[in-house]
């Protein structure tokens, strides 16, 4: 019986590649002043592959940035900060997001959330999204001492739940963080497809949220 549903954030519920686009054409009009010298598309394009869909943390990024275009009047500390008080305003939730936790709730399960990343700024963008009242947990890495795949979150996060692993559904995008994680502790696994991976090897895959509740329906109907 599954009575638990545990997501992961950026790529699961947050479209982080929609939020950083939006993100960084907002931080380029604002600080103009000292970077309209770099053409808007290129400071855009060279951010996200250097931000590396969010592996790699903005303090190389920044100071990257700045060596390469030749930012003088604004340091690589300035852009951070700007980053982490703004980004939250820039947050895009995949479709018919709150529809489907609500949904979910409705049907008696009780809500996770497991993210890698920084605390606040995590919560942050948790709160742009207007979700943090669905979940009744959410560890962030930051704040857990550990990061995903370390299966001790993935208990940690079912012990706060009041529930058995083998009870919970897991969905995240990453094959290894999110995928292999949750059932390397007994959790039933839905890949949220990612088209930069293919050939996971998930108990489900599904191309939205959608088809989520339904999953669960079936899991509890056998």
């Amino acid at each position: 019986m599954i009575k638990a549903a545990i997501f992961d954030l950026d790529g699961t519920l947050l479209n982080r590649d929609e939020s950083v686009k939006i993100f960084v054409d907002k931080q380029y009009k604002r600080l103009n002043k000292w970077l309209r010298h770099v053409a808007k598309d290129q400071y855009i394009t060279r951010f996200i592959e250097l931000d590396d869909r969010g592996h790699v943390w903005k303090d190389k990024v920044y100071q990257q940035l700045t060596n390469e275009f030749d930012i003088s009047g604004l340091t690589w500390e300035e852009l951070l900060q700007d980053y982490v008080r703004n980004f939250k305003d820039s947050c895009v939730p995949f479709p018919d997001l709150i529809g489907i936790l609500k949904k979910l709730k409705h049907s008696g399960l009780v809500l996770g959330m497991i993210t890698n990343g920084k605390g606040q700024f995590q919560m942050d963008n948790i709160r742009a999204l207007e979700i943090q009242n669905y979940f009744e947990t959410i560890l962030i890495s930051e704040w857990e001492g550990m990061k995903k795949p370390d299966p001790q979150l993935f208990k940690n996060a079912s012990d706060e739940l009041n529930v058995l692993p083998t009870e919970c559904v897991f969905v995240g995008d990453h094959p290894e963080k999110d995928v292999k994680a949750a059932q390397n502790v007994g959790m039933k696994s839905i890949w949220k497809k990612d088209d930069q991976w293919n050939k996971v090897e998930a108990d489900y895959v599904v191309e939205g949220l959608a088809k989520i509740p339904l999953i669960i329906d079936e899991l509890n109907s056998r």
